[in-house]
């Protein structure tokens, strides 16, 4: 029985993948600040873990307590909507200590128990930001297209110790309630200044052409932790697929 460990699983796509992966079998370690017992099925398959990535004493502490994983997936992630000039820099760091060096911390715990036995995937779950910028995302779109940039050389490196690193890219999920799960209001970050250039692109957002939903995510993220070829890219969503294409 394989194992994986997916960070950010309170909601989302961690929720969602978390779900599928033990469908399938596999023996789940899911991670979350905060665990809630009420969200995954009662299994001996799964076990839940306090974890926060930004944390390096929780990273240590969860890493430890997992034991062996055969797949990690980094999902955790928090999201920010505004004009980057009304955006403080403190927010922006921690959007960057989440979203970017969690991934790279997670990524860095597990690599010695992957080269040692020459086996593993690590999977880190970025956005469709990366395959085409969009307006008041800034920095959350560098924060993004830095794991994507990691991703590639590290897959690379790791590849000649039969270490797998992928990328799943997924497109807008609405359902996800993006950049509500930090302390930093949207309104808040769209002066007076910006209004009118913003209104047109929050209409967008509410009414979408195309939508990504949280199976969307789940089975890319399964489709690229079970990959055995080079593929590195694992756009999620119709929107996000789309996107790739044009690319």
């Amino acid at each position: 029985m394989k194992t994986v460990l997916i960070t950010g699983c309170s909601s989302g796509y961690g929720l969602e993948t978390a779900r599928r992966f033990h469908a399938e079998g596999w023996s789940v370690i899911a991670t979350m600040r905060s665990p809630r017992h009420d969200i995954l099925p009662n299994s001996k398959r799964l076990r839940l873990l306090a974890l926060d990535v930004t944390d390096p004493d929780s990273v240590s502490a969860a890493i430890a307590e997992s034991g062996p994983i055969d797949a990690l997936v980094n999902n955790a992630g928090i999201g920010v909507v505004g004009a980057f000039e009304a955006t403080p820099m403190s927010h922006i760091r921690k959007v960057f200590d989440t979203n970017t060096f969690g991934v790279m911390a997670m990524t860095q715990a597990v690599i010695p128990q992957f080269r040692a036995r020459r086996s593993g995937v690590v999977v880190n779950v970025t956005s469709s930001v990366t395959l085409a910028s969009m307006p008041l995302a800034a920095a959350y779109t560098a924060s993004k297209t830095a794991i994507t940039g990691f991703t590639g050389s590290l897959a690379h490196e790791l590849a000649a110790f039969d270490i797998r690193v992928k990328l799943v890219e997924p497109g807008y999920a609405p359902t996800t309630r993006f950049a509500h799960n930090t302390t930093m209001r949207v309104e808040d970050l769209i002066p007076e200044a910006y209004a009118e250039f913003a209104a047109p692109i929050f209409a967008q957002f509410a009414a979408p052409s195309l939508v990504t939903t949280e199976a969307d995510v789940a089975e890319a993220v399964w489709q690229a932790a079970n990959d055995l070829s080079g593929q590195l890219h694992f756009p999620a969503g119709d929107d996000a697929v789309a996107l790739a294409q044009a690319g």
